[in-house]
């Protein structure tokens, strides 16, 4: 996995990074969702690399990245944009496109929010914003959603629960939501499984999941209200066997958040790198073409 690509260890305030970097070209950061690493992009990032220069981390607390301390205000998507902006910038990237799946796609429009003059495009995977999602819940979504509800709650009730089998919850987590079990890399699973045996890990997605529930849902709200809009060319490129019929239409919902948004619809669940990664990268490279 990540042939030619090399690995280095990049700090940024109280958090280091393990990144992948490769290829050459315009810069593109992809961000990785739960309960994933970055080794979820190693197939998208093998054929970008051929345009762009590729920057795959370990998102914050995930993985073999360490830090931040596992408070929610650390893990704010506005927090954890931050950081990953710095990255970027310590490796000498000052503008580039992203593209984040899942908890990496709140990272990667909430970056888009803050410092749009950073983010070229931005590929939104399989998600619509944080806000959106508390508003939607039912009791059906929310039975199909337990986990932002178990992890939301007061430590140490959660981290107790999956730190007792954390390969296992992971795993659990993966064959719920995956449409093409057979497409997914058994290396790639391995390491997202094993990095749920490290207590730390536990500890941050926990984190990331009370800030879901409170300061990430907080500046949504603030954007919606002062009816602020995203700038920059937006895909959404999602799972229609994840998201399809959890609510409106996807396309809809990001209509609200963005001035320029189309969509790539696939034939997947919700990871749609690896189940599709050939579809997925052409979709990425036809948006940051067009931003160029």
């Amino acid at each position: 996995m990540f042939e030619g690509f090399e690995t280095r260890a990049v700090t940024v305030e109280d958090c280091t990074f393990y990144v992948r970097i490769g290829g050459s070209g315009p810069p593109v950061l992809l961000l990785h969702g739960f309960p994933q690493t970055h080794h979820a992009w190693a197939r998208v990032a093998g054929i970008l690399a051929g345009r762009y220069t590729v920057v795959v981390p370990d998102t914050p607390g995930y993985g073999d990245t360490v830090g931040p301390e596992p408070l929610p205000e650390n893990f704010s998507k506005r927090r954890l944009a931050a950081l990953c902006r710095g990255l970027m910038a310590a490796l000498g990237h000052q503008r580039f496109h992203i593209a984040g799946h899942d908890r990496g796609g709140r990272i990667a429009y909430r970056m888009a929010f803050e410092f749009p003059e950073t983010v070229r495009s931005l590929g939104a995977i399989d998600i619509i914003p944080t806000l959106e999602n508390w508003d939607a819940m039912n009791w059906k979504s929310a039975l199909g959603a337990y986990h932002w509800l178990l992890l939301a709650q007061p430590a140490p009730l959660p981290e107790t629960l999956v730190g007792a089998d954390g390969p296992g919850y992971c795993r659990h987590l993966i064959d719920r939501w995956v449409g093409h079990p057979e497409r997914l890399d058994p290396q790639a699973v391995a390491a997202y499984c094993g990095s749920y045996a490290k207590p730390s890990v536990v500890a941050a997605c926990c984190a990331d999941y009370r800030a879901g529930a409170t300061f990430d849902r907080d500046d949504d709200l603030a954007d919606r209200d002062a009816g602020r809009k995203l700038p920059m060319p937006v895909r959404l490129i999602w799972g229609e066997r994840y998201l399809k019929g959890k609510g409106a239409e996807p396309i809809d919902v990001w209509r609200r958040w963005a001035e320029t948004v189309d969509e790539v619809p696939l034939d997947v669940g919700h990871f749609v790198a690896e189940e599709a990664p050939d579809e997925t990268a052409r979709a990425l490279d036809e948006l940051f073409s067009r931003a160029e």
